[in-house]
């Protein structure tokens, strides 16, 4: 079957474009971030009434400390002797990984040495989700199974787990910004396939959930938020 002239043209601008992506990141540098504020925040019953969705974001960058405690919070490492995180995992597997999508590109966290590895120089928030708030917030958290980590595992404990854990990842981000008023949504609604390439995820490598994160248009009740 002949490709019809469109999706020529659409299949040679996305090879444009992910070359391109390719070449820009060999220019950002990876972010080194803060040390968490472990202090901070509202106590937990108050945290856990103040939780919500929220679809609508103000496009102000998060600043890099906000960041810090927001990915730690998520899935960083809590106790250092053990590489232990501070959300659960499946037989200790740690299979997910956390993308950052942010307006300068995409990063990975490495919550070993609490910084963020540069994946692609290209804005591709707006592809995180099928809403159009998403490519509005200033970040967009994308939680990738490495399906290659877990070892034996049988293909539906590769489907239950990996969720199960990206689900208590996007708790802990749901608390950390109902303590510190920030907006906050999850989103199961993506065209993975299409997010995969722009990522160049391997076929090992699954999108479970993706949430976008940045300042409500307003301010939060009981938010100690500094802006």
């Amino acid at each position: 079957m002949r490709m019809t002239t469109a999706a020529a043209v659409a299949a040679c601008v996305l090879a444009n474009l992910s070359l391109a992506g390719q070449v820009w990141a060999q220019e950002l540098k990876p972010i080194a971030l803060p040390k968490p504020d472990l202090k901070g925040g509202l106590p937990l019953m108050q945290a856990l009434q103040a939780r919500r969705t929220s679809r609508e974001f103000s496009p102000e960058p998060l600043p890099l400390p906000e960041l810090s405690g927001l990915l730690w919070a998520a899935f960083g490492v809590n106790r250092p002797q053990s590489g232990g995180r501070t959300a659960p995992s499946a037989r200790d597997w740690q299979e997910t990984d956390v993308y950052v999508a942010r307006a300068d590109g995409l990063y990975l966290y490495d919550a070993q040495s609490q910084a963020l590895k540069v994946v692609l120089a290209k804005d591709i928030r707006a592809a995180t989700g099928r809403q159009a708030f998403v490519a509005q917030a200033p970040v967009s958290l994308v939680y990738v199974a490495d399906t290659a980590r877990m070892g034996k595992a049988t293909e539906q404990e590769k489907g239950f787990y990996p969720a199960a854990d990206a689900g208590f990842i996007a708790e802990n981000v749901y608390l950390y910004c109902a303590s510190r008023g920030l907006a906050v949504g999850v989103r199961g609604s993506i065209d993975r396939p299409a997010l995969a390439q722009a990522m160049g995820l391997r076929p090992e490598q699954k999108i479970m959930l993706a949430q976008s994160v940045g300042f409500p248009t307003k301010p939060e009740p009981g938010s100690d938020t500094k802006r």
